[in-house]
């Protein structure tokens, strides 16, 4: 019983106390004491929310810590440069046809299948479509999406007509 009667009283008294705390803030914001106290919050909480961009230091190839910019973006350049220029041994053992010719057309069993793993609930792309419209429609709008694919095999590119 005196927990509910104690919080009770406490629902009363908090709207109360609530406003004359901002009645106080409000009054003070006149003051320039108190502008520059709620600048600095405000500065605070601006930073508390920014993220962490930059390394502090970092440690170079010869074991020792390096502390300023220009020496962490060296360091990195120096690090990044061996993997970047050095040639890859598998590299040189793949071999792959070149195949001339028109392209193959892309066939109704292909275009079933992937309408069917196609993700639902997704939100709808700069068309407005999505998947379960295009489900939706079956063979007619499976069709048209077959005909649209097999256009741009065919023309290799996209018209404006169709973008």
């Amino acid at each position: 019983m005196e927990y509910k009667k104690s919080r009770q009283n406490a629902k009363k008294v908090l709207p109360s106390a609530k406003e004359k705390k901002q009645k106080k803030w409000a009054n003070d914001l006149n003051d320039s004491e108190c502008q520059n106290e709620i600048f600095r919050m405000a500065n605070q909480m601006v930073k508390e929310r920014q993220d962490i961009t930059g390394l502090n230091c970092i440690k170079g190839a010869s074991e020792k810590v390096i502390v300023n910019d220009k020496g962490i973006k060296d360091s990195w350049k120096e690090y990044m440069e061996k993997p970047m220029n050095e040639e890859n041994e598998c590299d040189q053992k793949l071999s792959a046809e070149i195949k001339e010719g028109p392209a193959d057309c892309i066939r109704m069993d292909e275009v079933r299948a992937a309408l069917k793993d196609m993700k639902r609930h997704k939100a709808p792309g700069l068309s407005g479509l999505v998947t379960e419209m295009i489900q939706a429609t079956g063979d007619i709008g499976t069709q048209w999406i077959l005909d649209l694919c097999n256009g741009i095999v065919k023309e290799g590119s996209i018209t404006e007509d169709r973008k």
